[in-house]
């Protein structure tokens, strides 16, 4: 299955050389989870905040069962600060 991967502020650096801007098309086996399709970008877990999978946030507890499908959107955020 296809889903499109984006990656925002520093965690873009992890994204794949065929990565358009901050988004890439990953290729997926058929009900890969989210932690299934970042684990071979090596993300560093304290820097995956903020997930939405379709613009829906998908808590912490929730990432190692949540299923993607089909031109799925999977967006990740770090943590942001601000003042």
């Amino acid at each position: 299955m296809q889903i499109t991967l984006k990656l925002y502020a520093s965690l873009a650096q992890h994204l794949p050389a065929q990565a358009h801007g901050n988004a890439v098309g990953l290729d997926l086996a058929e009900g890969a989870t989210i932690a299934q399709a970042v684990e071979p970008l090596h993300l560093p877990p304290k820097l995956v905040h903020l997930v939405l999978v379709n613009g829906v946030y998908v808590p912490p507890a929730q990432r190692a069962e949540h299923r993607l499908a089909e031109g799925d959107v999977l967006a990740i955020w770090p943590p942001i600060a601000g003042g």
